[in-house]
C-alpha cells in the first residue's frame, strides 16, 4: 500500500512539473506558482464569503446573550441595567433595534427569532429622549459621586502624614497636602453626606425609570421563561448545526470547480494539450487543498467534536486532552479507509487499465498509443505482461489472456 502510496505522490509531482513529459523551465515554473496564488487567495476568499451565506446562531438569536446574561446576573440592579441597554447614549443615524436584528437577514440565508424580534419592539418603545435624560442624569451623578470618593481616598491617604507634619510643627503653609489634619475629618464628612444625597437622587431617578409603562413590559417579557426556553432550545441547535451548514455551502463552492478542472485535464490530457493539462492539474491541486483544510476544521468545531467532549468530561471530568487521543487514533484510521477506497474504487488499476486498453492508451499514464506499442512512449511502462498458461503476451492488469482467456488474477498481483 506504502509503494502505491509513494508512487501516487511521485505522479503527481510529476504533473505538476512538466508539460508532456518534459519538465517546465524556470520562468514558466515561477509564473505557474503565481498564478496557483492567486487562484489559492481568491478560492480562500470565497469560501470565506460562502461560510457567511447562512447567517450565524448570533445573528439569528441576537437576544441569546442578553437574557443569558440577565439570567446569570445577581446584582440588584439588573433590571436597571438591562434597561440601560436599550437606551444608546449616541442617536445619530441610530437604526431601530428591531431594524437593526432584521438587517442580519439581508442578503442571507436564513431567519431571525421572532421572540428576539419581539424583545427588539419592546427595545425601541423604551428608547425615547425622556429616558434617555434621565439615564445622563443618573452617569452625571454617577460621575459626580465617583469625584468625591477619589477626593476621600486622596485624603485618607494623606491623612497620616498631615499629622506628622502638625507633630513635627511644620507650618501650614509648607505642607505638600491638599487639607491639614484638623479639617480632613470634617471635608471627610462632608463628602460623604453630599455621596449619601447624590446615592439617594439616583436611587430614585432608577425607580422613576423602571416604574415607566413601557419599563414594566419589557422587564415582565424578559423574564417569561416560556418565550426565552424556545431561544435557548433554538440557539443550542444553532450553534450545533452550524458548523455542518458551513462545510455544506464550502463544499457547493468547491466541488463545481473540482469536477471541472477535471474534466477539462481529462479532456486535455486526452487531446494532448500539454498546456492545459498542466494548468488544469495545478487547479485541480488548489481547489482540493481548501476542502481538506476546511474537513480539518469542521472536524475540530463540528457535532463530532462535541460529541467526543460531551462523552470525555461526562466520564472522565476535566481530563479533557484525551480527545486528542481520539482525535490521533481516528483520523489515521479514516485516512486508511479513505485510501482503501480510492485504492479499491478509483485508482484500481485493473479498473484504469480495462477504459484504457479499450480506448489504446497506456494502462499508466493514460496517453494515447499504437495498439502494437509494448511499451509506452510517453511514459517508457511495460503494457503486457506473460500469460502462466500460454506464456504468450497478454494485457497487464486485465483478469483474463486475450489468447487462452486464462485467469491472470495470480500473475497480476
Amino acid at each position: 500500500m506504502f509503494t502505491r502510496i509513494r508512487q501516487l505522490l511521485s505522479q503527481f509531482f510529476r504533473r505538476t512539473r512538466t508539460i508532456n513529459n518534459e519538465p517546465l523551465n524556470k520562468v514558466s515554473l515561477i509564473v505557474i506558482i503565481l498564478i496557483d496564488i492567486f487562484i489559492l487567495i481568491n478560492v480562500f476568499t470565497g469560501l470565506d464569503d460562502i461560510s457567511r451565506w447562512h447567517i450565524s446562531p448570533t445573528e439569528a438569536y441576537p437576544c441569546y446573550s442578553e437574557w443569558q446574561n440577565y439570567r446569570t446576573k445577581t446584582t440588584k440592579d439588573k433590571d436597571y441595567e438591562i434597561v440601560k441597554l436599550s437606551l444608546p447614549s449616541d442617536t445619530n443615524n441610530q437604526l431601530s433595534f428591531q431594524r437593526n436584528y432584521q438587517q442580519a437577514e439581508v442578503g442571507h440565508l436564513g431567519k431571525v427569532s421572532k421572540t428576539c424580534l419581539q424583545y427588539a419592539d419592546y427595545k425601541d418603545k423604551i428608547n425615547n429622549p425622556e429616558k434617555q435624560q434621565i439615564i445622563k442624569t443618573i452617569d452625571e451623578e454617577q460621575a459626580k459621586i465617583s469625584t468625591l470618593e477619589q477626593k476621600n481616598r486622596t485624603i485618607k491617604a494623606q491623612y497620616d502624614s498631615t499629622l506628622l507634619e502638625k507633630i513635627a510643627g511644620q507650618g501650614r503653609e509648607q505642607s505638600i497636602n491638599q487639607v491639614s489634619a484638623e479639617k480632613a475629618k470634617q471635608v471627610l464628612e462632608q463628602n460623604n453626606r453630599e455621596i449619601s444625597t447624590f446615592k439617594q437622587f439616583i436611587y430614585t431617578l432608577k425607580n422613576e425609570l423602571l416604574a415607566k409603562a413601557e419599563s414594566i413590559s419589557f422587564i415582565a417579557f424578559f423574564k417569561d421563561d416560556n418565550q426565552f426556553r424556545e431561544v435557548d432550545k433554538g440557539y443550542r441547535q444553532a450553534s450545533f448545526w452550524y458548523p455542518s451548514i458551513q462545510l455544506a455551502f464550502q463544499s457547493l463552492f468547491l466541488l463545481p470547480l473540482i469536477l471541472i478542472a477535471l474534466s477539462v485535464h481529462k479532456f486535455a490530457q486526452g487531446r494532448g494539450y500539454g498546456l492545459i493539462s498542466l494548468i488544469s492539474w495545478h487547479l485541480l491541486a488548489i481547489f482540493f487543498i481548501p476542502l481538506i483544510v476546511k474537513i480539518f476544521e469542521f472536524l475540530q468545531i463540528s457535532a463530532i467534536f462535541r460529541f467526543f467532549f460531551n462523552i470525555i468530561s461526562a466520564i472522565f471530568g476535566g481530563l479533557l486532552f484525551l480527545i486528542n487521543y481520539i482525535y490521533i487514533l481516528l483520523i489515521p484510521i479514516i485516512g486508511f479507509g479513505i485510501i482503501q477506497f480510492f485504492q479499491k474504487f478509483v485508482f484500481n488499476p485493473k479498473v484504469q487499465a480495462a477504459s484504457r486498453v479499450q480506448k489504446s492508451r497506456c494502462v499508466n499514464c493514460a496517453k494515447k498509443i499504437r495498439p502494437l506499442d509494448i511499451y509506452c512512449p510517453h511514459c517508457g511502462y511495460d503494457q503486457d505482461i506473460e500469460c502462466q498458461n500460454c506464456h504468450n503476451l497478454t494485457y497487464k492488469h486485465l483478469s483474463y489472456c486475450k489468447h487462452c482467456g486464462a485467469s491472470q488474477d495470480s500473475s497480476n498481483l
